[in-house]
């Protein structure tokens, strides 16, 4: 299990360097700025991330990290379909709707099949990405926007990794109780982000 938390912070940590590039020039700062604060800027994007984060955990094993890097691999290739003004339906339903889905996984601790938690999450990751490339400011370098809002999920999925550890630490019927409590309200909270965005 350690070793399972140590490759998670390490895929996150990974995406330093390329943080780091990003600011080789004023606009490169500009954008990698903002592409790290738009992920923080949304209830909607921070449920979500840290909610992968406890659901990877729950799950255990290979998926501590393979779930997240699933996440932010396909949200970068999300984002880049919003960056290029490529059409997608349904983006902010399906951002929503990751976020009541997620919440509803983590309060009755779904035992999934690594692939299909792989396979889920990517779905959801796609209607993030798109939403975060798609709000990238004019001047902002596409390389340093997507650096930044890639390095911002990667944190997010830490935390959440890190939430889960500790509620589990709980243990017994407390532990149990904080993850149906926790992902009730991220559950609620998705559908009333979803009640206002319709």
């Amino acid at each position: 299990m350690r070793t399972s938390l140590t490759r998670a912070i390490a895929a996150a940590v990974s995406l330093l360097p390329t943080a780091a590039l990003a600011h080789t020039g004023a606009g490169d700062a500009h954008g990698f700025l903002h592409g790290f604060a738009h992920p923080l800027g949304g209830l909607d994007h921070v449920l979500a991330m840290v909610t992968v984060g406890i659901f990877a955990w729950q799950l255990g094993g290979r998926a501590i990290w393979l779930v997240p890097s699933t996440f932010v691999l396909v949200m970068a290739a999300g984002g880049c379909l919003g960056m290029a003004g490529i059409p997608l339906p349904f983006v902010e339903i399906g951002i929503a709707t990751s976020v009541i889905a997620l919440g509803i996984a983590v309060a009755l601790r779904l035992k999934a099949p690594v692939a299909l938690a792989m396979a889920v999450v990517g779905v959801f990751a796609v209607f993030h990405g798109y939403a975060h490339g798609a709000e990238m400011p004019a001047g902002a370098g596409a390389t340093a926007y997507a650096a930044g809002f890639l390095l911002a999920t990667a944190l997010l999925h830490a935390g959440g990794i890190t939430l889960g550890f500790l509620i589990g630490r709980i243990g017994g019927s407390a532990g149990r109780y904080g993850y149906r409590l926790g992902g009730a309200l991220v559950a609620l909270a998705g559908v009333a982000i979803l009640a206002h965005g319709m």
